[in-house]
Parts: structure tokens; C-alpha cells; sequence
């Protein structure tokens, strides 16, 4: 036996030692697709930031424009304009604002972590009976 005089003790210790660098490097890896992910994430968001304020300073010009060009084509008071386009706007508000709410409530959160946590309890219960 040339070299293999390593004790079982040796064996487990230099076993354990891998597992703990495979381990610490399954953590470094996690971690930097992690920071990768959250970069991305951060670019998306402040370039979806950006055209949702483009969106909403365009949409305040057209709205604009369309208050102050009714009253204009049908010769009424300039006020009209502008209650009719408020009028509109504020109901597009309360009907996508029911539907919002109907979706965030409507919903169960998180379900399928929940079954889960029910299946555990029901199995350690069943464990100590």
C-alpha cells in the first residue's frame, strides 16, 4: 500500500473540506448572478420610468388639446372642454381602479407556499401521533 495509508478519518475530513468549497462556491455564484440580475432589473425599471413620463407628459398635451378643440368645433365655452375631458379621465381613473383593486384582492398570495406550509404541518402532526 504505497501512499494509501490516509485514514478513514483523513478521508471524511478531506471530504468535508470539498464539500465546504463546493458549497462556498455555489454562494460566490448565486451571489454574482444575484448582482447581475439586480443591475438588469435596475436598467429596465429606469428605462420603463423614462417612457412612462414620456407617456404621461404626451397624454397631458393631447388631453389639452382635445379640452381646448371641443369647445373650439362646437362653439361652446372653453370651460366645457375641459370638464368633458376631466369627466372622461376621472372615469378611465375609477374603472381601472376597480379593476386594480378586484385583481390585488381578488387573488390568494402566495398559494402555493401556503399549501405547503399546510402539507408540513399536517405531516409533522402525523409524525407525533
Amino acid at each position: 500500500m504505497h501512499g494509501y495509508d490516509n485514514s478513514v478519518a483523513d478521508l471524511i475530513r478531506t471530504t468535508l473540506h470539498d464539500a465546504q468549497d463546493l458549497v462556498r462556491g455555489e454562494i460566490a455564484l448565486a451571489k454574482a448572478e444575484l448582482r447581475e440580475e439586480a443591475r438588469r432589473f435596475g436598467a429596465g425599471a429606469a428605462e420603463l420610468t423614462a417612457a412612462c413620463v414620456g407617456a404621461l407628459i404626451a397624454s397631458v398635451f393631447l388631453l389639452t388639446a382635445l379640452a381646448l378643440g371641443l369647445p373650439l368645433a362646437f362653439g361652446w365655452p372653453a370651460w366645457t372642454g375641459f370638464a368633458l375631458v376631466g369627466g372622461l379621465v376621472l372615469v378611465a381613473a375609477v374603472v381601472l381602479g376597480l379593476m386594480g383593486k378586484k385583481q390585488f384582492y381578488g387573488q390568494r398570495h402566495m398559494p402555493l407556499t401556503m399549501e405547503t406550509m399546510k402539507e408540513n404541518m399536517q405531516w409533522t402532526r402525523a409524525r407525533r401521533s
